[in-house]
């Protein structure tokens, strides 16, 4: 049996006459036949089977066919509609291929046109099923090639961290919990989805220029001199040497964020003196998420804080951190999710 023939069509006329009698002839010709007395009845058949081909008379009571039509294309544009009369009025069949049906026949129908009309019909919704699976494909293929780029992308961004923990062992999880933070906080500020996600694999390279600072000013267990200090400043001009140029709005991101994650509100940072709105939104995401961490971590010339203390100084200020350094929308999103940086630094530990 064919593809055509093995199609099943709804037929709809309030006349059960007219309905037993194309469903018969249907069926001899190898169709499968649902037959209905109402548009409304035909509505619920369409919701619940799969119908390939309608045929419906114009004049139903309560609903029309070109009513039927129109709901039947709300419900399911792809299925062909082929309407049947037995008043030739020219306007109706005008207004009704307007509105999308497929075909108009007038009664009493020739058998052979109605066939002809109905493979044609048929063939035409195979066609929509066709470029319908094909689209589909495409769009899974595409999906998947997305999917791809992005393993691609963070694979990237993990090696070149990578990179940066064979300078430095507190690296790792600290890039792994500025990650976390920053995603949290721009959320928080309202960002899109895209920024977030962007954020979150561009600031774990925010401290890549390390790669280039001395063993002897990196790896010192003790506070930096000024000059030391100095040396130590480069590595954010040093990381965004290493990340310029890229067409990639992810590296594009972490060159920006790089080059200006110690830049602070009132223009008291480095390396540029940056101030306000002039520093890029993920640099001063950035500068408080990599603060939090550095006031919670044990260093040798340092105890670790608690989270309560860190809050404290980071929002009403103490010694080298002071809340003018932060954007005071930053700072205000900060004090709404600040206790799910406490929970991301509790759970990603050195």
């Amino acid at each position: 049996m064919s593809e055509v023939s093995a199609s099943t069509i709804l037929v709809v006329d309030d006349d059960a006459n007219v309905v037993t009698a194309t469903a018969s002839l249907l069926i001899n010709y190898g169709f499968s036949v649902i037959p209905s007395i109402s548009s409304s009845e035909a509505l619920n058949i369409i919701n619940e089977k799969d119908i390939d081909i309608v045929i419906a008379d114009v004049r139903m009571p309560g609903m029309s066919g070109i009513e039927l039509l129109e709901k039947i294309h709300a419900l399911a544009p792809e299925i062909p509609v082929i309407l049947m009369t037995a008043y030739a009025d020219l306007d109706v069949a005008v207004d009704a291929i307007k509105k999308g049906a497929y075909d108009f026949i007038t009664k009493p129908y020739n058998k052979e046109y109605l066939k002809y009309s109905i493979d044609r019909a048929i063939k035409h919704r195979m066609l929509v099923k066709m470029e319908k699976n094909y689209k589909e494909m495409l769009e899974e293929s595409v999906r998947e090639k997305t999917r791809e780029i992005s393993d691609l992308n963070r694979e990237i961004i993990f090696r070149l961290t990578t990179v940066a923990e064979f300078r430095d062992a507190e690296t790792g999880v600290h890039t792994s919990r500025i990650s976390l933070y920053s995603r949290e906080l721009s959320e928080a500020l309202g960002m899109d989805r895209e920024f977030a996600e962007t954020i979150f694999l561009a600031s774990s390279l925010h401290d890549i220029g390390k790669i280039g600072i001395p063993d002897s000013i990196l790896l010192k267990p003790g506070e930096l001199t000024d000059e030391e200090f100095e040396v130590m400043k480069t590595h954010t001009i040093i990381g965004a040497r290493m990340l310029t140029g890229s067409s990639h709005r992810v590296l594009q991101m972490a060159e920006s964020i790089a080059l200006t994650h110690h830049e602070k509100w009132d223009g008291s940072g480095y390396p540029q003196g940056l101030k306000g709105e002039d520093i890029p939104i993920e640099g001063r995401i950035v500068l408080i998420c990599d603060q939090y961490d550095a006031l919670r971590c044990r260093r040798p010339y340092k105890e670790a804080m608690s989270h309560e203390k860190t809050c404290e100084i980071i929002t009403n200020g103490r010694g080298r951190t002071e809340p003018g350094h932060f954007d005071p929308e930053v700072l205000n999103a900060f004090r709404k999710v600040a206790h799910l940086f406490d929970g991301i630094f509790s759970t990603h530990l050195d």
